[in-house]
């Protein structure tokens, strides 16, 4: 029996070191602060803006605080650096691009900006992060025209802002579909919305977002008809600084995880009871599986404390322009892949 006895030693020692791997894969190793997170975190909140106040994107309310699409994406940021939605500040930008505070760190993501482009991407010191939500130029109509179609348009004056690209692209337009309209100019956005309640034209072409929050202001939203077809193609999406990949990490995988959640189930309603899932992929999201948090700076369950407390995009898109806004946006482009949209994130995995 003695001649067992180093045998059973070292089966004990395995025995000590096996039973110990759980509580190690329980807490993986953080990666360190790049300079953005913990700039961040060593001034106690987020830095968010968007390129200018804009209805379901970010508006005001009568107290001050901020609701929209963009400022619940920076709430979301902010639960993945600090699991508190609420150690956010939001700046409207004016104008479409705002890359010098960016630059300088006078803030550290910009929710929505100008349109993707390779001239923004690659020229301002400034990183496209991802597309949260696909835009274009398309058409409003008054119910009452009849039409469900652009290209069943003829001879219509069509309210339009003087810019080129948007002029371009409506003459392209009507030079292939070879019918008759008349343009109206118009110096700024806020015009079009007067001159179309005012009669002075019978449609209005403008980016979509324009003009969904233009159909917000209309005495009833419900009659008017942003009809489906794009004549152009615009993503937006967060921006932040170059050169620090960190950072964008981080950035580009809350956008990702707020869009896995939503093909995958995974609801602020329905997250808690699905800590007991055994599917990998819902695990994964609610940091039960693998140590994606750790890897990028952030807590081992930062995915789960996003969607607690804003929501999957789903949710997201839902709250800022489903029915209850009273002029609801059909999710078209903005759907996820699955269902027939653009809206696609890589796995966590």
């Amino acid at each position: 029996m003695a001649s067992l006895k180093p045998a059973i030693s070292i089966a004990l020692a395995w025995a000590i070191a096996l039973a110990a791997l759980p509580s190690l894969a329980q807490a993986p190793e953080t990666a360190p602060e790049g300079p953005t997170l913990k700039a961040i975190r060593e001034r106690g909140h987020l830095i968010c803006a968007s390129s200018d106040p804009l209805p379901g994107f970010a508006q005001p309310g009568s107290d001050g605080r901020w609701t929209g699409f963009d400022v619940d994406f920076c709430r979301a940021v902010a639960v993945a650096v600090f699991n508190d939605p609420s150690r956010m500040e939001f700046l409207p930008l004016s104008g479409e691009s705002r890359f010098a505070l960016l630059q300088t760190g006078g803030i550290d993501l910009v929710a929505r900006n100008a349109p993707w482009s390779m001239r923004r991407d690659t020229g301002f010191g400034a990183s496209y992060v991802a597309t949260s939500f696909y835009d274009g130029q398309g058409v409003l109509v008054p119910q009452t025209l009849g039409v469900v179609s652009a290209y069943e348009l003829e001879n219509v004056s069509i309210c339009i802002v003087d810019e080129p690209e948007q002029l371009a692209n409506l003459q392209e337009f009507f030079f292939t579909t070879q019918a008759a309209y008349t343009e109206l100019l118009y110096e700024d956005r806020e015009d079009l919305a007067v001159a179309y309640q005012a009669g002075l034209c019978n449609a209005v072409s403008a980016p979509a977002s324009w003009l969904n929050a233009m159909r917000r202001t209309l005495p009833d939203p419900a009659t008017h008809r942003i009809l489906p077809e794009r004549i152009s193609k615009g993503a937006f999406g967060p921006v932040v600084r170059e050169g620090d990949d960190q950072w964008f990490d981080i950035v580009q995988w809350t956008l990702f995880a707020l869009i896995d959640a939503e093909e995958a189930g995974v609801t602020s309603l329905n997250i808690e009871s699905l800590r007991a899932a055994k599917t990998h992929r819902i695990r994964r999201l609610l940091g039960l599986e693998g140590s994606f948090g750790p890897a990028i700076g952030l807590d081992q369950q930062f995915i789960a404390n996003v969607i607690k407390s804003v929501g999957n995009y789903g949710e997201i898109f839902e709250r800022n322009f489903g029915p209850a806004t009273g002029a609801a946006v059909l999710r078209g482009q903005n759907a996820l892949w699955s269902n027939g949209g653009l809206l696609y994130a890589p796995p966590i995995e």
